[in-house]
Protein backbone atom coordinates (compact mmCIF):
# COMPACT_ATOMS: atom_id res chain seq x y z
CA UNK A 1 0.00 0.00 0.00
CA UNK A 2 2.69 2.49 0.71
CA UNK A 3 4.18 2.27 -2.82
CA UNK A 4 0.91 2.38 -4.09
CA UNK A 5 0.53 5.76 -1.87
CA UNK A 6 4.07 6.87 -3.46
CA UNK A 7 3.27 6.29 -6.88
CA UNK A 8 -0.15 8.10 -6.59
CA UNK A 9 1.77 10.91 -4.97
CA UNK A 10 4.32 10.97 -7.50
CA UNK A 11 1.53 11.42 -10.38
CA UNK A 12 -0.06 13.83 -8.94
CA UNK A 13 3.14 15.81 -8.24
CA UNK A 14 5.39 15.56 -11.75
CA UNK A 15 3.00 14.26 -14.04
CA UNK A 16 2.53 17.41 -15.76
CA UNK A 17 6.29 17.99 -15.63
CA UNK A 18 7.51 14.86 -17.01
CA UNK A 19 6.88 11.20 -18.72
CA UNK A 20 6.19 9.45 -14.90
CA UNK A 21 7.29 5.76 -16.59
CA UNK A 22 7.63 2.33 -13.77
CA UNK A 23 11.51 3.31 -14.07
CA UNK A 24 10.85 6.59 -12.94
CA UNK A 25 8.51 5.18 -10.55
CA UNK A 26 11.21 2.38 -9.70
CA UNK A 27 13.66 5.02 -8.99
CA UNK A 28 11.82 7.41 -6.57
CA UNK A 29 10.39 4.40 -4.78
CA UNK A 30 12.97 2.27 -4.47
CA UNK A 31 10.77 -0.80 -5.71
CA UNK A 32 12.12 -3.43 -8.49
CA UNK A 33 10.12 -2.20 -11.77
CA UNK A 34 8.68 -5.36 -12.65
CA UNK A 35 6.88 -5.00 -9.05
CA UNK A 36 5.61 -1.46 -10.06
CA UNK A 37 3.87 -2.54 -13.34
CA UNK A 38 2.60 -5.29 -10.93
CA UNK A 39 1.18 -1.92 -8.89
CA UNK A 40 0.35 0.26 -11.86
CA UNK A 41 -1.82 -2.42 -13.29
CA UNK A 42 -3.55 -2.70 -9.63
CA UNK A 43 -4.07 1.03 -9.74
CA UNK A 44 -5.35 1.17 -13.27
CA UNK A 45 -7.78 -1.73 -12.51
CA UNK A 46 -9.04 0.29 -9.50
CA UNK A 47 -9.77 2.94 -12.18
CA UNK A 48 -7.57 5.70 -10.68
CA UNK A 49 -4.75 6.30 -13.19
CA UNK A 50 -3.90 5.86 -16.32
CA UNK A 51 -1.21 4.54 -18.72
CA UNK A 52 -0.85 5.42 -22.24
CA UNK A 53 0.82 3.33 -25.01
CA UNK A 54 2.68 5.25 -27.32
CA UNK A 55 3.32 8.52 -25.61
CA UNK A 56 4.19 6.53 -22.58
CA UNK A 57 3.85 7.30 -19.28
CA UNK A 58 1.04 7.12 -16.36
CA UNK A 59 -1.53 10.03 -14.82
CA UNK A 60 -4.12 9.92 -12.76
CA UNK A 61 -7.71 9.59 -14.31
CA UNK A 62 -9.45 10.47 -10.52
CA UNK A 63 -8.55 14.04 -8.71
CA UNK A 64 -6.66 12.97 -5.55
CA UNK A 65 -9.49 14.13 -2.76
CA UNK A 66 -12.23 11.66 -4.44
CA UNK A 67 -9.23 8.67 -3.62
CA UNK A 68 -9.37 7.40 0.08
CA UNK A 69 -6.74 5.85 1.57
CA UNK A 70 -8.83 2.81 1.93
CA UNK A 71 -9.72 2.63 -2.09
CA UNK A 72 -6.01 2.39 -2.11
CA UNK A 73 -5.99 -0.30 0.47
CA UNK A 74 -8.38 -2.17 -1.30
CA UNK A 75 -7.25 -1.92 -4.59
CA UNK A 76 -3.43 -3.28 -3.86
CA UNK A 77 -4.03 -5.39 -1.18
CA UNK A 78 -5.64 -9.12 -1.10
CA UNK A 79 -9.06 -8.35 0.22
CA UNK A 80 -9.58 -12.14 1.25
CA UNK A 81 -6.78 -11.83 3.28
CA UNK A 82 -7.21 -10.76 7.46
CA UNK A 83 -6.27 -7.65 7.88
CA UNK A 84 -4.65 -9.21 11.05
CA UNK A 85 -3.77 -12.47 11.65
CA UNK A 86 -3.90 -14.91 14.63
CA UNK A 87 -1.03 -17.02 15.04
CA UNK A 88 -2.00 -19.98 13.64
CA UNK A 89 -0.88 -23.03 16.33
CA UNK A 90 -0.75 -21.20 20.06
CA UNK A 91 -0.03 -24.39 22.63
CA UNK A 92 -3.62 -25.12 23.99
CA UNK A 93 -1.91 -26.96 26.57
CA UNK A 94 -1.01 -23.42 27.90
CA UNK A 95 -3.40 -21.34 29.92
CA UNK A 96 -2.65 -18.40 27.11
CA UNK A 97 -2.51 -20.33 24.54
CA UNK A 98 -5.84 -21.95 25.38
CA UNK A 99 -7.38 -18.62 25.73
CA UNK A 100 -5.93 -16.00 23.09
CA UNK A 101 -8.18 -17.12 20.34
CA UNK A 102 -10.97 -16.33 22.54
CA UNK A 103 -9.30 -13.02 24.33
CA UNK A 104 -8.81 -11.90 20.74
CA UNK A 105 -11.46 -12.44 17.85
CA UNK A 106 -13.47 -10.67 18.60
CA UNK A 107 -10.61 -7.73 18.92
CA UNK A 108 -9.29 -8.11 15.69
CA UNK A 109 -12.40 -7.43 13.96
CA UNK A 110 -13.31 -4.35 15.68
CA UNK A 111 -9.63 -3.10 15.36
CA UNK A 112 -10.06 -3.61 11.61
CA UNK A 113 -12.99 -1.63 11.21
CA UNK A 114 -11.84 1.37 13.26
CA UNK A 115 -8.74 1.14 11.15
CA UNK A 116 -10.33 0.76 7.79
CA UNK A 117 -12.91 3.71 8.97
CA UNK A 118 -10.23 5.87 9.95
CA UNK A 119 -8.84 5.09 6.41
CA UNK A 120 -11.64 5.96 4.90
CA UNK A 121 -11.15 9.61 6.11
CA UNK A 122 -8.20 10.61 4.46
CA UNK A 123 -8.06 11.29 1.08
CA UNK A 124 -4.46 10.90 -1.36
CA UNK A 125 -4.96 14.86 -1.61
CA UNK A 126 -5.11 15.22 2.25
CA UNK A 127 -1.84 13.28 1.63
CA UNK A 128 -0.24 15.54 -0.94
CA UNK A 129 -1.01 18.68 1.17
CA UNK A 130 1.21 16.84 4.07
CA UNK A 131 3.60 15.55 1.52
CA UNK A 132 3.95 19.46 0.53
CA UNK A 133 4.25 20.52 4.13
CA UNK A 134 6.94 18.17 4.18
CA UNK A 135 8.73 19.32 1.09
CA UNK A 136 8.71 22.96 2.77
CA UNK A 137 10.65 21.68 6.11
CA UNK A 138 13.09 20.07 4.50
CA UNK A 139 14.26 22.38 2.27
Amino acid sequence: MSVAIHILLYLEEYEKEEKVTSEVLADTTGVNAVNIRKTLQLLKKADFIEIRRGVGGAFLKRGPETITVRDIFEAVEDSDEELFHMHEHPNTNCPVGGAIKGVLDGHLDSWKTMLLREMQKVTLKDLFLEMQDEIQKNH
